[in-house]
């Protein structure tokens, strides 16, 4: 029987995501790896050194937004890998990271949007809109222009995604389907560094 391959990630968002640009690359899900959702990233990096213990495991991926400080996200990270017997380098690697050692399960990083900027999921998506779209700056200039806005800055960017997604021809769609929709380019420059990554993880 195989070892299980695992991704886990923050939340429902990042599942389809995943989910959805991996079918659109044409992996095979679950087949070729189970999403967790690990619903908020306490509860992923509180369980993570026990997801490292499980003895049959084989592969295990880790998604999470890097925020504001992309540096102490992956402090986080390479503190609980470090404790589990992985050598993790200082920084993360910009086409995402991945670590192997022959008695552990291989271990795959990705730190959203793109490994070297702060941010969080909502970004990666913008990245997946074409160059050329109009909407997004507009979207973005209106929610600037709000006189009373509600959110923090470091939530800007779900603001402008979604303003962006209420626009299109079905308003509102989740970013999983948007990118089934072809709102969202699976095959954006982006996409292509991300899937790269989940292949040379879990296929090669």
């Amino acid at each position: 029987m195989a070892k299980p391959r695992k991704m886990l990630v923050e939340g429902t968002d990042d599942l389809y995501v995943v989910a959805n640009l991996c079918v659109a690359h044409g992996m095979r899900m679950p087949e070729t790896f189970e999403i967790i959702d690990k619903k908020g990233i306490s509860n992923l990096l509180d369980t993570l050194s026990v997801e490292l213990e499980t003895s049959e495991l084989e592969i295990l991926g880790i998604l999470v937004d890097a925020d504001t400080d992309l540096q102490a996200r992956w402090q986080s990270l390479r503190t609980i890998l470090t404790r589990a017997g992985y050598a993790v380098p200082a920084h993360p690697v910009p086409a995402g990271t991945i670590l192997h050692d022959e008695d552990k399960p291989t271990v795959g990083i990705w730190l959203m949007p793109d490994n070297h900027l702060p941010g969080m999921l909502e970004d990666f998506a913008a990245m997946l809109i074409p160059d050329d779209d109009m909407l997004l700056p507009y979207a973005r200039e209106c929610v600037q222009q709000i006189p009373d806005r509600r959110f923090s800055p470091a939530v800007r960017a779900k603001a402008d995604i979604h303003t962006w997604l209420a626009w299109q021809e079905e308003p509102g769609k989740p970013f999983g389907t948007a990118i089934t929709a072809r709102y969202l380019n699976p095959e954006s420059a982006q996409a292509q560094v991300f899937i790269t990554w989940l292949r040379a993880l879990f296929v090669a």
